[in-house]
This record gives C-alpha cells, structure tokens and sequence, in this order.
C-alpha cells in the first residue's frame, strides 16, 4: 500500500441547505485536481430541489433564486461529484476534505448509502485536533488556515474553501508533521478514524458533564454510521 503523496491530491468540498448530513442537499460541489504543480478546478452549482433556508444562505451567499435559474439538476450534480471522486482514487489521488465526516455523509444519504469510502481520505480538521489536541480555540477551516499561514480566500465558497483545505493538508504533511508520510495510506486512515474516535468521546464527555443532548454525538469517520 503507498503512502500519501500530496502532490496527488483531489480536494472536494460542498456548500449545503442544512448542518444535517441526513437532510442536507448540494448546492454547490468543488473538486480541485492537483497534480505536481498543476491544478484542475470543477465548480457545480445545483439547484437542490428544495428551499435553501436563510441560514445557509447567510453561509454561502448562493439564494434560491440563483440556484433556480442557473443550477443544474441536483441529481447530475451528485452523480458528478461522485463520478469524479471515483476516479481520482481510481488514479491513485488521495481525497482531501476538511471535516470529510459531514460532506461525505452527505453524499452517502443522497445516494441511500450507495456512495461509500473506497480510497484513501485525508482530513486536515481531522489531522489537525490528532496532533494538536490542546490547541486552545476553535478550529473552523478559517481558523486552521490562520493557524497554518493559508490563506483562505472567499470562505465557504467552495472551491476557496476546497483549495484552502488543500494547502493545509500539504503544510500539515511537509513541514509540520512529516512522519505521517511514512505511514501508508491504510494505516494513515485508521489513524484518523481513531484521532476522530478520541476527539468526539471528549465532546460527549463534555456535553454530558454539563447536562447537555450527546445523543447526536456520531464516533465514525470518515462517514456517519
């Protein structure tokens, strides 16, 4: 098994209508191909199908009239995010994704559990709380970037956010951390799923001791169970 190559990266990012993976639906996809020195960037604005909540236009900025008028069928669009995410790793490229528990929930939701983890997925928020757990602040993908010196660009748009969550990971693996490149990309995953298991197993703690619902608490990455 190879190790992970961040010169092979397929960095994947959704703009959404909810914070539930469950019910959410895609409103814009970005997926941006690295290889060696050169960059392919693939932007889809859906129109969801549904009402796009005020709260997630506050987000992203994309209004229901926009992704009326100038978004393709949501179900091309998802069919196309996966398409693509199949063969990056069908080419050996290794997804990033930042937080990958939440969008790749997504996407297996939509497709009624069809969409599942196939190739390696490396998740700088992930990473990120693993190695430095006692970090004080929060740790938002702005936040991250600021720590890492990346610059962001328009966060939560999609590619911005995509090519940001990209760069990261590249910092995170060549200057901050370099012996994750000698683990390969199995042991590197089962790495993160535990990194991930010990993270939410503090936030349930911590709801819990102050009389708050864990019960959506979910241990599983890098999709909900």
């Amino acid at each position: 098994m190879s190790s992970f190559d961040a010169s092979r990266m397929l960095s994947f990012d959704l703009e959404t209508t909810s914070v539930n993976p469950k019910e959410a639906r895609i409103v814009t996809s970005a997926l941006i191909t690295i290889a060696g020195a050169s960059s392919d960037t693939v932007e889809m604005l859906a129109n969801p199908g549904v009402e796009i909540p005020q709260a997630a236009i506050d987000v992203h900025g994309i209004t229901n009239e926009k992704a009326q008028a100038e978004g393709r069928e949501h179900s091309e669009v998802l069919d196309e995010t996966i398409s693509r995410i199949r063969r990056g790793w069908e080419e050996g490229f290794t997804l990033i994704v930042f937080n990958a528990a939440y969008d790749l929930s997504v996407l297996h939701a939509l497709t009624n559990g069809e969409f599942t983890v196939t190739g390696p997925v490396f998740d700088p928020f992930v990473v990120d709380r693993w190695k430095d757990p006692y970090r004080k602040g929060r740790r938002t993908l702005g936040n991250v970037c600021e720590h890492y010196r990346v610059t962001l660009g328009n966060a939560h748009e999609a590619s911005a956010d995509a090519l940001a969550a990209a760069r990261v990971a590249w910092k995170q693996v060549n200057q901050m951390w370099p012996e994750l490149k000698q683990l390969d990309t199995d042991e590197l995953m089962e790495q993160q799923a535990v990194g991930y298991y010990d993270m939410q197993t503090r936030l349930h703690k911590y709801l819990s001791s102050r009389g708050k619902d864990a019960s959506t608490v979910n241990f599983s990455w890098p999709m909900h169970s």
